[in-house]
């Protein structure tokens, strides 16, 4: 199940990757919304659907039913009828391709109840599954339990039918059920499935109380079947008139053929069954064998009329289909009512039964509204102003819209959506029940809203009201054809012409002779004239001819005077302006003089001269009684016009026969290939007969649909006496009558010709092929059978039928085309693109090897290189050859790929002397397609060979010796060269670094703006769940779970029992508490006295052996609880207090690093804290001072910006580096960023009038011998102090984020512990010896860089500001020490460490190393290693041991430790400062909870939480229970446990969207 949206004509939608828990829970807080029509998918089949007043829309698939909103993009509940997670139907069937109404598992679907003044509405549903179930249920949620359920209500065969309705009886409240169903089928196999109670056997119609408990019980009468009557297929149910009808049809389920014609039964809507009569219906004008199936239904109430889907049968597999085979036809229900009251009944028992041979006389549909089409399956009716509106789905996908006029005569439909993969149209058609804009449709798996009109395919308004749809109109101010309600500005109702006003009520901009000194330009249609404004000007020389305003209610009128200037202006333009839309027009009057009638003359804003009998320019003289001023006054006879009879008018008389004659000539048309089209139509059609050539007039006759117009084509190429040929236009999709007439004699009918879609492409196997061609390749699909060509490159030859093709691959070894080659289908002169065709080089082969399978069978295996390609057995053929006998087919068997070769295996058998054979065997050839490959025998070494190489291997180890002995003394001669070379720079490193800690000095950026702290819920989030996890199923209703977890005791039982549990991880505990905490997250009151009973209970575990590890670790639920408490509690006062001088320290650590040099590919520093991190390759490196010149762009214009800056980047920085820094520079100087990224922009460098781009790697990049790529930086271009560098956007083909690989290199070159020379003599000598211990002055450098401002940070951690501690830490503090007096703890160490162990331990660790946590910046991997140094001086801080360090201690640990004792003399006061705090009281602890609980109530979506915790209890549900058992005063408790299980197996609902 998936929600996706669509824009006609629809696509797939790409499957969402899942959500990371920290977005997905962020994502629950605001529905994602989108654009209109969207497309709801349901897993299986749909067999029901309804929509609700209020409720949304109810979707039965498989054995699973929906609940969804309006808009279909949520669900809102699902209910599993059968199992639980799974929606597959039971039983698995083979329905016919057309699946009946109501063959489904599904059988009703029926809300009631509704409207104002109801209790609440309610759904009623029926199920095959037990024995025809029904069960009544609230509308509003699907996992609220049924409040009444019944068996043997509907029909409990997924093939039977079922058709109901529900209805209220008078003034009271008691609703009930009529229900019409198959509840026997004559199949044994099917039969066995159910067996419905005697009393059912026979009942065709029951009435059912659906206020009684039990449905089956209380029944109030039954109608039933006439004795003999064969099985009844029932359609729908509908109320009219005080009466329940029921439209069905005689049907044999066992042949599948219709035994009788459709009927209505009439039952009267009482409290007990009271029939009313039958009445045959008969639809079955156009059809030799007449139309026996019912197929939908739909009553136009409004109208009093009722619409029916009929069909023909149509056969298995289609084949019998027609154009007339199915048909709309309408009844008026007052004939059909009439006809049941007095015709006999052959189907029910009753008191009018007919008689033998009797039949009862059919019911007539509405003759001028009956339209027949080839593939009809459902129908809606409503009325929309007025007008009868009918919306009627197809077989083959497509939503047609008919439009009634007056006496009920259709026009020819409208196609208003069509389904991409043509999938038949679901029995109903629902209506928006609150926009009658849209209509759900419903195919297949699949439930669509679609607007009701394409108001907006109408470009003017006359188009908009001459189509007389009347879901569209006019809207003035949008100036578009649209829906009434798309229409803004409706206060004023004269902004929205519907067609009830006609075309003739568009405004129309007139011009005519007012007076004889002027002519007069105005606005005549429906439209409110206020505030209107009018302008004529003269297009040639833009002169303003007249310019007028509106007055009051009048329209804005505009005069030009006979004697203007612009007299004899050719071309005009007029424009109305109104308050929020214009209309303008342009007259031409260069062709005045030419025009000869009146009425055409005044059209075109001529004027006409009565005296001269002749057309003039509006603005000339003329006596100004003898003007015309409109067409009316025209004194010119002008009939009635009738149009002429177009190649589609006239009704032609048509004849059965194929023959028609002319005199004694006999023309005879035998078959029309092809008979399947594209909807482009075909240029070359060919129909087969007799005597073609003796005809001079031939056209063909082509009638689709009964209501549209027919095609008439004249005949393109007469080939000879037999053949002839067409050329077809395009239509609609649908199948078409066709017939041939010969000199206007009569129609010689052809047969059916199909209008399908153009084809669609699904697959192609195999998709990759050798280069040389001739594998056969399937492409799969639908509509292949209207393709002209198959293209790839080239032409080749196809076959194809309806659902695939199959070709041979061309050889492209002679063409130079790309690898991947597009597959194409020409149709008409459209190429349609079907996927890709990949070609790899041609198959190599190692060898073969022979061996015999007794004397009578050979096997061979062919040795391959592995490769990509599928083989099969049509397309491969091996043959053996053995000197001079005849060659031996080898029959293919299989083929087995393996790590190294692949092997292909055949079998020669039926031979003789298999033995001889296989010893003889020279060759093999292999031909795959056009490849074809001689592979030679694979050869055994002889002892002759190790004799030969034996004395080769012994000169070369005696060489190697030699040479091994040569390269030691050249060692040994540069080692003592690199030995003086490092006694050098250890020299030099030492005193550099001396100088460098008395003298260097960081300039601290103090303003550093505002702190990026994220929010509440974020911060949160990453401290709850470091790692994110994929988001899970969403569950609506947990309120039974909520309220138990709120319980105690039983939510202290669950978590000392699954602590208790092997496979209870340490993950899950630190999963299962974070959840708690979000769902207890406002109820912080009650989550910290569950933490102190765990903490109590934690307490008693630890006393028993070493309390002073407690709380040490987080392996249990408590400690992680304890954590999240923590972070809840405290995110205030580590934004306010600790926040600032924390984000300090970050930036100032980034700019100390960036100090230095920094190699870009493992992120190691010259300056850092961490010798893990410690960059002691170190080349010689010089600062580089750059005049940037920032370029203007629209993302950055400001005038204050300065934009020349000058910055610092050191030689080594890698052009991305020499980036950073500019960005940081011009944030610095500016207070704000540039705008856009690091991959948008480039550096260029000016040289004079030349630029030259900078880049990472480029054609200049130095490569090293190891084919390793090393990075250019400033010095690689030789950039100077003071040189101009342009950075600029670039325009495109930049990637997101750069990431090299172990192909590149930057400081740290390959083999750096040894000297070597890098490639060309400028490089030699640069990169000399290191040792790392020279550099670890550089660790002290950076510490004392930071030094002030790490202090600064941990005095603010451990301050009491005002003198007050933070409520959390002062609370959990004073219940540890209370709780080490109950336990006669004396140790105050074992406090202390309690202490550390929950808060620095527990929080503030985490905190000062996840900088991300608390503000919204990314941590790189070396300040992670710089912040756990930092992280680990802290907790010396905290320790109560002493340190006793010697000079091999790590350096992590030396760094700090002068300062540890200082820091520890800080933290006791700390501690003690807090211990002689007032305590608090319950009420401020209560209230401060209570303040935070409110604070975060709408951050998360508890739900998530509960139903996450609910899947820990379930999967050790039977442990939990027996230790509920054990427990006293959980009695409750375990009761409440065992009904929150029962709703979440039996109505668990869908998943979380």
């Amino acid at each position: 199940m998936e929600v996706s949206r669509r824009k006609a004509p629809p696509r797939p939608p790409r499957p969402a990757a899942p959500l990371p828990l920290l977005a997905y829970l962020l994502a629950l807080a605001v529905p994602g919304r989108g654009a209109d029509e969207p497309v709801w998918r349901s897993e299986q089949a749909i067999g029901a659907i309804a929509a609700s007043l209020a409720d949304g829309v109810f979707v039965a698939s498989g054995s699973c039913l929906d609940q969804l909103d309006y808009s279909l993009e949520h669900s809102l509940s699902r209910l599993y009828r059968d199992q639980v997670g799974n929606c597959t139907e039971p039983v698995s069937l083979a329905p016919p391709v057309r699946p009946r109404p109501g063959s489904s598992f599904s059988k009703l679907l029926l809300p009631y109840r509704e409207g104002a003044g109801s209790p609440g509405g309610l759904l009623l549903t029926g199920w095959t599954f037990d024995r025809g179930a029904c069960e009544v249920r609230h509308l509003g949620n699907l996992s609220r339990g049924s409040l009444r359920n019944g068996t043997e209500v509907v029909s409990c065969h997924p093939q039977g039918s079922t058709a109901g309705v529900v209805y209220r009886v008078g003034n009271t409240n008691r609703w009930y059920l009529a229900v019409a169903a198959t509840y026997v089928l004559p199949e044994p196999k099917t039969a066995s499935r159910c067996n419905p109670a005697a009393s059912d056997r026979d009942t065709a119609i029951a009435l059912k109380d659906t206020e009684v408990r039990s449905l089956a019980t209380q029944e109030l009468g039954r109608l039933k079947l006439r004795l003999g009557a064969g099985s009844l297929h029932f359609v729908d149910a509908f109320l009219w008139n005080g009466s329940v009808y029921f439209p069905y049809y005689p049907y044999n389920y066992t042949s599948g053929a219709a035994t009788g014609w459709p009927s209505m039964a009439r039952i009267a809507q009482s409290a007990d069954v009271q029939f009313q009569g039958q009445a045959a219906l008969d639809c079955g004008h156009g059809h030799p064998d007449g139309r026996r199936l019912l197929l939908s239904s739909s009553l136009v109430e409004a109208l009093d009329v009722w619409a029916g889907v009929f069909s023909a049968a149509t056969g298995e597999s289609q084949e019998r289909r027609s154009p007339a085979t199915t048909a709309l036809c309408l009844f008026r229900m007052s004939e059909i009512q009439a006809r049941a009251a007095e015709s006999c009944s052959g189907d029910f028992e009753s008191d009018q039964n007919c008689k033998e041979g009797e039949q009862p006389e059919r019911v007539q549909p509405i003759a001028s509204s009956t339209l027949i089409h080839s593939d009809l399956t459902s129908v809606y009716g409503t009325v929309v102003m007025n007008r009868t509106v009918l919306f009627l789905g197809t077989g083959d996908g497509q939503l047609l819209k008919v439009i009634l006029g007056e006496n009920l005569t259709s026009n020819c439909p409208e196609v208003i959506y069509e389904i991409k993969e043509e999938t038949p149209v679901f029995h109903k058609l629902i209506p928006h029940p609150k926009k009658n804009i849209y209509i759900y449709l419903t195919a297949g798996k699949e439930v669509r809203r679609i607007p009701v009109a394409n108001c907006s395919k109408h470009k003017s308004c006359s188009a908009c009201l001459t189509v007389s749809d009347p879901h569209c109109g006019w809207c003035h101010s949008l100036q578009r054809c649209t829906f009434k309600e798309d229409c803004v500005d409706l206060q004023n109702s004269e902004n929205w012409l519907d067609i009830s006003s006609g075309a003739k009520e568009c405004p129309q901009i007139h011009m005519f002779r007012g007076s004889k000194n002027k002519t007069t330009v105005t606005v005549v249609g429906n439209f409110s004239p206020r505030h209107s404004e009018c302008v004529v000007r003269n297009v040639d020389s833009t002169r303003e001819l007249c310019k007028g305003k509106s007055r009051g209610n009048e329209t804005c009128t505009c005069n030009i005077p006979t004697r203007s200037p612009d007299k004899d202006a050719l071309v005009v333009n007029v424009t109305f302006s109104f308050d929020a839309w214009h209309l303008s027009k342009r007259f031409n009057f260069t062709n005045c003089s030419s025009l000869r009638e009146c009425a055409v003359c005044i059209g075109t804003g001529c004027a006409w001269c009565k005296s001269e009998r002749r057309c003039i320019h509006p603005f000339r003289a003329c006596d100004p009684s003898d003007y015309n001023r409109d067409q009316t006054l025209c004194q010119v006879a002008v009939g009635k016009w009738i149009p002429p009879e177009t190649a589609g008018g006239g009704r032609l008389k048509e004849n059965k026969s194929d023959r028609t004659k002319k005199g004694l000539q006999v023309f005879y048309v035998r078959s029309i290939e092809p008979q399947k089209i594209s909807t482009l139509g075909k240029s070359n059609v060919t129909v087969t007969g007799a005597n073609f050539t003796q005809a001079s007039n031939i056209t063909m006759i082509l009638k689709g649909t009964s209501t549209c117009d027919k095609d008439v084509i004249q005949v393109s190429h007469v080939l000879n006496d037999t053949h002839m040929k067409f050329s077809l236009p395009s239509s609609r999709k649908e199948m078409k009558d066709v017939c041939i007439q010969f000199d206007g004699g009569n129609c010689s009918s052809v047969g059916p010709l199909s209008y399908i879609a153009l084809p669609h492409c699904s697959l192609i196997f195999p998709a990759t092929t050798w280069i040389s061609g001739g594998q056969n390749i399937t492409i799969m699909g639908r509509n292949f059978d209207v393709i002209d060509k198959l293209i790839i490159s080239h032409e080749v030859p196809e076959y194809c039928m309806a659902t695939y093709c199959t070709f041979l691959a061309p050889n492209l070894k002679n063409s130079k085309v790309h690898p991947n080659v597009t597959v194409k289908l020409r149709v008409q002169d459209t190429y349609l693109d079907c996927g890709s065709l990949r070609y790899l080089e041609d198959p190599r082969f190692a060898g073969y090897r022979v061996e015999p399978e007794g004397d009578t069978e050979l096997e061979v295996r062919i040795q391959k290189e592995n490769d990509n390609f599928n083989i099969s057995k049509k397309d491969i053929e091996i043959t053996l050859f053995r000197g001079k006998n005849p060659p031996l087919n080898c029959s293919f068997e299989n083929i087995t790929r393996n790590q190294d070769l692949t092997t292909i295996l055949c079998k020669i058998k039926g031979i003789t002397a298999a033995s001889s054979i296989a010893s003889s065997s020279e060759k093999v050839r292999v031909k795959l397609g056009n490849l074809e490959l001689f592979v030679e025998r694979e050869s055994v070494p002889s002892p002759w060979y190790f004799l030969i190489v034996l004395p080769v291997l012994l000169v070369i180890v005696i060489f190697a010796v030699g040479v091994t002995r040569h390269k030691s003394k050249e060692l040994s001669r540069k080692q003592s060269q690199q030995l003086e070379l490092l006694e050098s720079e250890l020299r030099k490193e030492i005193r550099d670094g001396f100088a460098e800690l008395q003298m260097d000095k960081l300039d601290v950026v103090d303003s550093f703006g505002t702190v990026p702290f994220l929010d509440y819920k974020h911060f949160a989030l990453r401290t709850f769940f470091p790692e994110n996890r994929d988001a899970n199923d969403k569950n609506e209703s947990l309120t039974a779970l909520d309220a138990l977890i709120c319980n105690k005791s039983f939510l202290v039982t669950v978590i000392h029992t699954l602590e208790k549990q092997k496979n209870f991880s340490v993950k899950d505990r630190c999963l299962f508490a974070s959840f708690l905490t979000i769902a207890l997250q406002t109820k912080l009151v009650y989550l910290t006295s569950i933490l102190e009973v765990l903490t109590r209970d934690l307490m008693e575990q630890s006393s028993n052996m070493q309390p002073k590890l407690m709380l040490r670790r987080t392996e249990s639920v408590v400690e992680k609880l304890l954590t999240n408490w923590m972070s809840v509690c405290l995110s205030g006062f580590l934004r306010e207090t600790v926040g600032e001088p924390f984000y300090l320290l970050v930036t100032t650590l980034n700019q100390k690093i960036n100090k230095g040099p920094v190699d870009v590919i493992t992120c190691k520093a010259l300056y850092t804290l961490n010798e893990d991190w410690l960059l002691w390759q170190v080349p010689e490196f010089s600062t580089v001072a750059l005049n940037v010149v920032f370029e203007k762009i629209p993302e950055n214009e400001s005038a204050d910006v300065c934009r020349n800056i000058s910055v610092n980047v050191l030689d080594c920085d890698t052009i991305g580096q020499a980036k950073e820094k500019i960005f940081q520079a011009f944030l610095s100087k500016n207070g704000s960023p540039y705008g856009l990224q690091l991959n948008e922009i480039g550096l260029e460098l000016q040289l004079g009038t030349r630029q030259k781009e900078l880049l990472d790697i480029d054609g200049s990049s130095v490569i090293l011998e190891d084919g390793i790529t090393k990075l250019n930086t400033i010095g690689h271009y030789e950039i100077s102090n003071g040189s101009t560098i342009k950075v600029f956007k670039r325009i495109a083909n930049f990637t997101s984020e750069v990431e090299y690989s172990e192909d590149h290199c930057h400081l740290i070159l390959p083999d750096s512990e040894a000297f070597q020379d890098v490639q060309g003599k400028r490089h030699r000598g640069k990169h000399k010896f290191k040792v790392k211990e020279m550099y670890l002055t550089k660790l002290l450098s950076t510490k004392v860089a930071i030094h002030s401002v790490l202090e600064k940070l941990f005095r603010s951690i451990w301050s009491l500001p005002n003198s007050r501690a933070p409520f959390a830490i002062k609370y959990f503090f004073d219940f540890l020490d209370a709780q080490a007096e109950n336990k006669k703890i004396t140790d105050p160490d074992v406090v202390h460490i309690w202490k550390t162990n929950s808060l620095p331990l527990r929080f503030w660790v985490n905190i000062l190393k996840n900088p991300q946590f608390v503000f919204d910046i990314k941590k790189t991997p070396h300040i992670d290693g710089c912040l756990s140094v930092i992280a680990q001086a802290f907790m010396d801080a905290f320790s109560l041991t002493e340190q006793q360090l010697g000079k091999e201690a790590p350096t992590n640990k030396l760094l700090y430790a002068k300062d540890i004792p200082t820091y520890k003399d800080e933290v006791k006061s700390y501690y003690r400062a807090i211990r002689e705090l007032p305590p608090l009281s319950s009420s401020e602890m209560e209230e401060f909870l209570t303040q935070e609980s409110k604070k975060h109530e709408n951050e998360f979506n508890e739900e998530v939480a509960l139903t996450e915790i609910y899947k820990y209890i379930v999967k050790y549900f039977d442990e939990i229970l027996n230790k509920l058992e054990r427990e006293r005063g959980l009695e409750e408790a375990q009761k409440q446990l065992l009904h929150v299980k029962v709703l979440f197996d039996e109505k668990k609902k869908c998943k979380w969207m």
